[in-house]
């Protein structure tokens, strides 16, 4: 933590559904809570599919479309890329599921301080979040990854 400040990464394989979603519930929560200067939140992906000529895409439109009917926000935002320089930078890392963990050990070049983490082992349920890019079910994916949040939230606040 730099400053007392707690540095919280998202990530999944394109950064435009899953991590952006995970990055913007977890900072209406925090907004919620006025906790917003307790933390820097951010999203990247372990692919670089989403990204052309150093030019990230936006928030898919059917992602944005269920954030939008929960109220949150998430104009601007365009994909990154997750780069092995961010391992210093960030005090948690947070996938989407078991690949995205692999690739950010492969990426990130191990997890020697036990930051890498998957959103879903801070709720009972365990797992993976689904995919929507695949099921098309933005709205299973949006509670799974709330319920991902609010566990990884309260973890933090007990301060585990």
């Amino acid at each position: 933590m730099a400053n007392g400040i707690v540095r919280v990464m998202f990530v999944c394989h394109g950064n435009i559904c899953r991590s952006p979603m995970a990055e913007f519930i977890f900072k209406e929560m925090l907004k919620e809570r006025g906790m917003t200067d307790c933390f820097f939140v951010s999203s990247s992906a372990t692919s670089s599919e989403e990204i052309w000529r150093g030019v990230g895409n936006p928030v898919y439109p059917p992602a944005k479309a269920e954030l939008d009917r929960h109220g949150i926000a998430c104009e601007g935002k365009r994909a990154v890329q997750l780069c092995r320089e961010d391992y210093d930078n960030y005090d948690l890392f947070v996938g989407m599921d078991s690949a995205n963990i692999r690739n950010m050990h492969r990426i990130l070049g191990g997890d020697a301080e036990g930051k890498i983490h998957k959103l879903m082992d801070y709720t009972a349920r365990g797992g993976d979040v689904a995919d929507p890019w695949y099921s098309e079910r933005f709205d299973i994916a949006y509670r799974d990854i709330f319920d991902g949040c609010a566990g990884l939230l309260q973890t933090l606040m007990k301060g585990e």
